[in-house]
């Protein structure tokens, strides 16, 4: 839950985004081979719609504060970008979080089917998954797997420093 002075500062930090080259790098987790992690936090959620808002020099109307909070509530959004050397090469993705030996599966999975090509050849996908904030540690480190369903290989790890995202 966010408190009221988290909902301020969000609201803050993104109305002041409009002017920062590096706005949301808390929640970006680049990796090694490429792949990006865009970690959605309801502190995050908030920050953002600020920032659009900021840009049409307007601010966030309450109601959609409020439509902000209870969409994130509880939860943790994980858009992932992978590349693969098929269009429909990320449909049989499924991901967990792994909080020490326990998995967390996600509530939510949307794999990009149709993924982009890029300018190497290669097809970019943007899939999504949520997960349930409970049981995650606030202040630690959780890792993301995703694997193929159906031939049960590993695609991706990723260390995510829940510490350093609000």
């Amino acid at each position: 839950m966010l408190s009221a002075e988290d909902v301020r500062r969000a609201l803050d930090e993104g109305a002041k985004g409009i002017a920062k080259e590096d706005f949301g790098e808390e929640w970006r987790v680049q990796l090694p081979r490429g792949e990006e992690i865009l970690v959605t936090t309801p502190y995050a959620r908030l920050a953002y719609a600020a920032r659009r808002a900021a840009f049409k020099d307007e601010a966030v109307p309450d109601k959609q504060v409020q439509e902000q909070i209870e969409r994130g509530l509880g939860k943790l959004q994980l858009q992932v970008t992978m590349y693969g050397r098929q269009v429909d090469f990320a449909r049989w993705y499924q991901a967990v979080l792994r909080v020490g030996e326990r998995e967390v599966k996600a509530t939510f999975t949307q794999n990009e089917r149709t993924a982009l090509r890029t300018e190497d050849g290669r097809f970019a996908a943007r899939n999504i998954y949520v997960f349930p904030l409970e049981g995650l540690p606030p202040q630690g480190t959780v890792t993301l797997v995703v694997q193929h369903s159906i031939e049960r290989k590993e695609i991706l790890r990723a260390p995510l420093d829940l510490s350093k995202m609000r």
